[in-house]
């Protein structure tokens, strides 16, 4: 239950969780204030779990509750939640005869079995259901189960797959776009026992699910996966927590396959279940490559960046429905590089990167100030070209190509959640890409280069990842499903998409990574803070022997938006990596948050910040 207490003068909330007639405490006890609810929301396993999240992540337990348990709503909290429904009966299996051990993976779940899999699911529109049968399976045996997706959108196909399989009233649909007082009713009805089905958004993956028999996410390697607030909790290893305490199922799905679920068949902690590669020609559409520097010779192809074999892969894709065109990024181009050598931009004052906001004039990001007579550093060419050109330039670019075909456009300020089946060009960023009725009958992904050339040790696999991703959004190949990917042919990413093997992709670059001592191998947590108070927190920190302190670097510039743990404006904060190899991450973990316990009681006010496993090292 929740209560409160008073301290220094104000008043603290908490939540009551045990009675004893004796404490270890040595000082004095302060009474109750007030008790603000008897509904007991935080159990037992729900403790344990928090707190076992708490010293994965170096964070505190009070950290941890606040994603855990939802705000109070006394409305909501003043009703009843509906009786519970009998268990349904086992499900068919579907679609899921077309994974070798598809059966036997739902046999298991509806025998009350704890099997453990990492899932690559077949591209196409069947894997939402193939979902709501694994959840219908573990139901059927008597127990609870659990499904965490990226995104609103996701989650509302998985929730349409669970009613039309099993009905209303079996499972609770958990978002933020659900609303305070709806979401914290049917949090309310999962933890009194209601529903033993959930399927959410990220802090679902605290839902007090009674009897826990399966734990499943879905897409593991979205960024959305990843908590923003501290302690920076991944639903990936939040799920594997709960199968391994709570001895209960859990399957990673997913069209892509990250490093981390790699190392997970790896390491014999979970089996693979993928289909075989007639399932997955018969499912998945032809890829082709195509060098971005090949452009058509037809006029409205060049102005529309173009090259042949996607001009007439887009022509002739819209004489049977509409054709997905993949872009990395919203709106104009804010960023610039060479024209000839494709170096970035930078202000010769700063380094901040140029822009030009109104198409005309060029200033620095970062400091503001103007460039009127910019030339490349590397090759000293004055001509620029947009490093990307976003969804709604592209789509006024195709649109005078096409001047008789509708174009729709779907991103982060307005995303589509489907297409009709009828011929239509839709330009989307990655991850708003629409559902077609009936699928895409083509799909261009544009820029590439741009995709696979960040800065960042992922650089591969996400691009692989949002590739495959709209790649499954095309009919396959029997029905004449295309996908052109305008990229280097040579790159490994685009091969990997061209014969559809994300799983081959992730064992080589977990290969490489155990070879340079990269995550998820070795274990690696990234502090940030001022200078001074990085250096102090480092060397008070008892860090194991074998932990490798990586810089200090400066990890913001001037100008920068300002987010949660980020320097002021005009101030520098600085980075340092620290790494331990396999076996000494619960150590590095404890180490780190004992020095940030210390720090904290002292009173001292400069911030540090810890994030063990960050996923966006450079």
């Amino acid at each position: 239950m929740r209560g409160g207490r008073r301290e220094g003068g104000g008043l603290i909330d908490g939540f009551l969780v045990e009675r004893r007639a004796e404490s270890d405490y040595p000082g004095a006890l302060a009474a109750l204030a007030y008790v603000v609810s008897p509904e007991p929301v935080l159990g037992p396993e729900l403790l344990a779990l928090s707190r076992a999240v708490a010293d994965r992540y170096a964070g505190s337990l009070a950290d941890v509750l606040q994603l855990a348990v939802p705000p109070r709503n006394g409305r909501a909290e003043s009703r009843p939640s509906p009786e519970p429904l009998p268990p349904p009966p086992a499900p068919s299996a579907g679609s899921w005869e077309r994974y070798a051990q598809g059966p036997a993976f739902l046999r298991a779940l509806s025998e009350g079995g704890a099997p453990r899999a990492v899932w690559t699911a077949l591209p196409g529109p069947h894997w939402p259901e193939e979902l709501a049968r694994a959840t219908a399976a573990t139901l059927a045996s008597g127990r609870g189960a659990l499904v965490v997706v990226p995104d609103g959108r996701t989650a509302g196909r998985v929730d349409a797959a669970l009613t039309a399989l099993l009905g209303p009233g079996r499972h609770a649909l958990l978002t933020a776009d659900s609303g305070p007082e709806k979401r914290y009713r049917e949090w309310l009805a999962v933890r009194r026992g209601s529903v033993r089905a959930v399927v959410g958004t990220r802090a679902a993956m605290f839902a007090p699910v009674a009897d826990l028999g399966l734990v499943a996410v879905w897409d593991d390697g979205d960024a959305s996966h990843s908590d923003d607030n501290a302690p920076f909790p991944h639903v990936r290893e939040v799920l594997e927590l709960r199968a391994a305490h709570g001895r209960c199922a859990f399957l990673l799905g997913g069209t892509n396959c990250t490093v981390e679920a790699a190392q997970l068949v790896e390491s014999g902690w979970a089996l693979p279940l993928r289909a075989d590669r007639e399932q997955l020609r018969i499912a998945a559409p032809l890829v082709r490559t195509v060098d971005d520097g090949e452009l058509a010779r037809d006029g409205a192809a060049r102005a529309a960046r173009l090259p042949s074999l996607a001009w007439q892969t887009v022509r002739d894709g819209l004489r049977r429905g509409p054709v997905l065109v993949q872009v990395p990024r919203r709106g104009y181009a804010p960023r610039l590089a060479c024209e000839r050598c494709r170096e970035p931009a930078r202000c010769r004052h700063c380094a901040g990167p140029l822009q030009a906001p109104d198409q005309r004039d060029l200033d620095c990001a970062w400091c503001g100030r103007p460039e009127t007579a910019w030339h490349c550093a590397a090759c000293g060419s004055n001509r620029l070209r947009a490093r990307i050109v976003g969804a709604r330039r592209t789509a006024e670019e195709l649109g005078r190509a096409f001047p008789a075909v509708p174009v729709r456009t779907s991103g982060r300020d307005h995303i589509l959640d489907s297409v009709p089946d009828a011929p239509a060009l839709v330009v989307s960023t990655p991850g708003a890409e629409p559902v077609a009725d009936g699928g895409y009958a083509a799909a261009l992904l544009l820029d590439g280069w741009a995709m696979v050339g960040r800065p960042d040790l992922r650089a591969g696999e996400e691009a692989l990842r949002r590739w495959t991703a709209a790649a499954a959004l095309v009919r396959g190949q029997p029905e004449g499903g295309t996908v052109v990917v305008v990229a280097e042919p040579t790159l490994r990413p685009v091969q990997a998409l061209v014969r559809w093997d994300p799983v081959g992709h992730a064992r080589r670059e977990l290969a490489e990574r155990a070879e340079l001592g990269f995550p998820p191998v070795s274990r690696m947590a990234s502090v940030t803070g001022t200078p001074e108070a990085l250096a102090t927190f480092l060397a008070a920190a008892a860090l194991p022997p074998e932990a490798e302190v990586l810089g200090p670097v400066p990890v913001t510039g001037p100008g920068r938006p300002r987010r949660p743990g980020d320097a002021p404006p005009g101030e520098t904060w600085q980075r340092a990596l620290l790494r331990v190899p396999p076996g000494s991450g619960a150590a590095l973990a404890a180490a780190l948050k004992a020095a940030q316990a210390a720090r904290m009681s002292r009173g001292n006010a400069e911030q540090v910040r810890i994030r063990v496993d960050p996923p966006d090292i450079g």
